[in-house]
């Protein structure tokens, strides 16, 4: 089945960009990044500013806008049955070098798993010098640590804002 990512989430002022790898078969049938209730993402980001979670997607996404932060994912789209990245092929990355030069202030990327920052380093070219962090995946298909551990190693986005 072949998959399309969705449009980034960001405005002028993002300094961090977040990146996934593709989104989900429920967040592609919601047309939400994040859209699977077990998926952390979103409880992270609300437990990291210290704000009332919402299952509201505009409230979520001003959130991330108001913190200077930019979404989107590695992969443009790609031909995957189901939702793990193990099963991604004919993948084509998004066109980083474009964004980038429309988000001037951001100087960090923040990869959502292992496979995330695979992905863009096998596509993506950077020009400039930017601070390249992996962290622990927030799909429930990522076991290997607690909620609490991934939490905490999420909440570097504290010290890079």
């Amino acid at each position: 089945m072949k998959s399309f990512s969705f449009a980034p989430i960001s405005n002028n002022e993002a300094n961090i960009l977040i990146l996934g790898t593709m989104p989900g078969t429920k967040s592609l049938e919601l047309n939400q990044y994040y859209g699977h209730n077990q998926n952390n993402f979103w409880k992270f980001m609300f437990a990291i500013f210290n704000e009332d979670f919402s299952n509201d997607y505009e409230t979520r996404k001003a959130l991330l806008q108001k913190n200077k932060i930019a979404l989107w994912d590695v992969l443009q789209f790609c031909d995957r049955v189901g939702s793990l990245d193990s099963a991604i092929k004919n993948e084509i990355a998004n066109d980083f070098e474009t964004f980038l030069k429309q988000h001037p202030n951001i100087k960090t990327i923040l990869f959502n798993g292992q496979k995330a920052a695979a992905f863009f380093k096998k596509y993506v070219q950077l020009k400039n010098p930017y601070q390249l962090i992996t962290l622990p995946s927030t799909s429930p298909a990522n076991a290997a640590k607690t909620y609490q551990s991934k939490l905490d190693e999420w909440k570097i986005i504290n010290s890079l804002s």
